[in-house]
């Protein structure tokens, strides 16, 4: 059967993952993570979680400031762009709604990687296979403790790839983490 003359082909049943994280900011872990993943999957869906939230001290950093992160870390490291999307989830707040909405937001998936107990729950009780996401020296690589590295002052460059450091230095991030720091304890 032929497509019709001009008719373009879209290779819709790709063999897809998804893994949503908030990337707050993407460091290296995540990077052997979507690495990792990338071993299991054609292609993988990063959603970058939380997207309409910035400049707090849990989400410093705006879905368009993760983005470049991921992409230009990516690209760096050699993974071609024809392997991974990134897609902003903004949050629904409704629990029974989510995993509607974040299906609406990505192209069709097969698997979801995650670590988080609650993700796990609503996308298996909507019928979807949830694997665990590889950590890598979880110990070290926290974005929790990168942002709380950042906000007292001490070496966090070494926690996340080269391009990160580019986009947090661009985007004056170790500034505008401090000063949220410094406007919770007024």
């Amino acid at each position: 059967m032929n497509p019709k003359k001009g008719a373009a082909i879209v290779k819709s049943n790709k063999d897809r993952g998804l893994f949503i994280g908030r990337f707050q900011p993407f460091h290296s872990g995540h990077l052997h993570a979507v690495k990792t993943l990338l071993n299991d999957v054609e292609e993988l869906i990063i959603g970058v979680g939380s997207a309409q939230y910035s400049h707090t001290l849990k989400d410093p950093f705006s879905a368009g400031e993760r983005i470049l992160m991921i992409r230009l870390s990516l690209e760096d490291d050699g993974v071609p762009a024809s392997r991974y999307l990134i897609i902003p989830i903004p949050d629904l707040n409704d629990n029974r709604l989510w995993v509607a909405h974040v299906v609406s937001l990505v192209p069709p998936f097969r698997v979801v990687y995650s670590n988080n107990s609650l993700v796990k729950v609503l996308f298996e009780e909507a019928g979807y296979e949830v694997r665990p996401v590889p950590f890598y020296h979880r110990d070290k690589y926290c974005a929790t403790r990168i942002r709380e590295k950042i906000a007292k002052g001490e070496e966090w460059r070494d926690l996340v790839p080269p391009a990160v450091v580019k986009v947090i230095e661009e985007v004056r991030g170790v500034e505008r983490i401090r000063m949220v720091v410094e406007g919770e304890h007024h």
